[in-house]
Order: structure tokens, then C-alpha cells, then sequence
């Protein structure tokens, strides 16, 4: 049985009626792996006890495969009396499984930034709150605008992880028309290429914010 295009050509609408829920997880996912990742890192600068311990947790998170954390999430927590729907579970396993990732990329964007600015701040009588808003944090964002964007790519192909979880993001979609009609080449294809198609653009405006980043650098 070959390629049928004509075929594939009639799964497209159905797979992308579930572009929508497939951005959703990745940009909520990007947000809180962000968020959770940076906390991370400001936490294991502190050093000491807590130090040691994010730093374990860090290590702890990058050790672990995400289908790990979306299957122990959904499928433990139960046990415990927390239940969770799948929608959240697969959020909420994406954003701490790459905040252990993110946590390192803020460290590089942080270690890259000389010495003396937060000094400098220290000396001004900035409080660390201000000195991480206005000091640290856009000179990090700006160090790191590449890598971070790589990972939010990263993210987005990897909510396919959630068809695990019976999510009706992209691939999932194609499964289901895929189970229903024994033709998965065809379905599969579309979601793959979809997918590059999201990837390229994202990629494409990652570097076009390195290149202006680069260009307010420059003046």
C-alpha cells in the first residue's frame, strides 16, 4: 500500500484543528520552565544547604526522561489523592523537566555578565530584587537569547509526549485518524511536517532577535 496524497492531503485540517492546543502547551510550557528554571538558578546561588539541594534537584531533573515525569505525575500522584487532568500534567511535567535545562542556561547568561556590574549595584545600595530586574536581567537575557530559544524549540517538538496522555495536540490527532483508518505514513507525515514548519519559523525568529540584539550591542 503506497503513499496516498490525496489522502494526506485530507488529514491536514483535522491535525492542524489541534495546532492551536499543540502551541498552547509549548508557549505555557516555555513560560514555566522559564520561570521555574530561573528560580532555580537564583536559589542554587545562594549557597549553602539550599544551594546543594536545588543544585541535586537541578542534576536530579536532567538525569530523568520526561515521559518519567509525565507518567509519575499522572499515574502516581493518583495514589497520593492528587489528581490531576492530563492537560495539566503534561504542562506541568514539560516546564520542570526543562527547567532543569533552563537553570543552566541562565547560569551561563549570568556567569558571561562581568563582575562588576553587580558590584557596581551593591555599591549604588540597589536592593538584590533591583539589581536582578535592572541589572542582571537584561544583560542575561541578552546573553542567552540563542540558547534559550533553541530549548523553546525543543519544547514545542516535544508535546508529542503528551499523546501518552490522551492531550488532543497534533500527533495525537494523527494517531487517532491513524488507529481509525490502518494508514499511518500518511497522517504521521503531516504532523511531522507541520511540526518542521513550526520549528523553522521559531528558529528563524530566534535568530533575527540574536542579530538585533547583536546590532544594539554594537552601537
Amino acid at each position: 500500500m503506497g503513499f496516498d496524497l490525496l489522502f494526506a492531503v485530507s488529514t491536514v485540517p483535522i491535525i492542524l484543528g489541534a495546532l492551536g492546543m499543540t502551541l498552547l502547551v509549548a508557549l505555557v510550557s516555555c513560560v514555566g520552565a522559564s520561570a521555574i528554571g530561573f528560580l532555580f538558578e537564583m536559589l542554587r546561588r545562594t549557597g549553602g544547604a539550599i544551594g546543594l539541594a536545588v543544585g541535586f534537584v537541578i542534576d536530579f531533573i536532567r538525569s530523568t526522561p520526561v515521559l518519567a515525569w509525565l507518567y509519575f505525575l499522572y499515574f502516581v500522584l493518583p495514589f497520593y489523592g492528587v489528581r490531576l487532568g492530563s492537560l495539566t500534567v503534561g504542562i506541568m511535567g514539560l516546564s520542570l523537566y526543562y527547567s532543569g535545562y533552563l537553570a543552566e542556561v541562565f547560569k551561563a547568561g549570568i556567569d558571561a555578565i562581568p563582575k562588576g556590574q553587580p558590584e557596581a549595584a551593591h555599591a549604588l545600595s540597589l536592593s538584590r530584587r533591583d539589581t536582578v530586574l535592572y541589572v542582571i536581567g537584561p544583560q542575561m537575557l541578552r546573553n542567552i537569547a540563542a540558547p534559550l530559544g533553541n530549548y523553546f524549540v525543543s519544547i514545542l517538538k516535544a508535546t508529542p509526549y503528551l499523546a501518552v496522555l490522551a492531550v488532543p495536540e497534533m500527533l495525537g490527532q494523527a494517531f487517532d485518524i491513524a488507529s481509525e483508518t490502518y494508514r499511518y505514513a500518511e497522517p504521521l507525515t503531516v504532523a511531522g511536517l507541520i511540526f518542521l514548519a513550526l520549528a523553522l519559523v521559531i528558529s528563524q525568529g530566534v535568530k533575527h532577535l540574536e542579530r538585533r540584539l547583536l546590532a544594539s550591542d554594537a552601537r
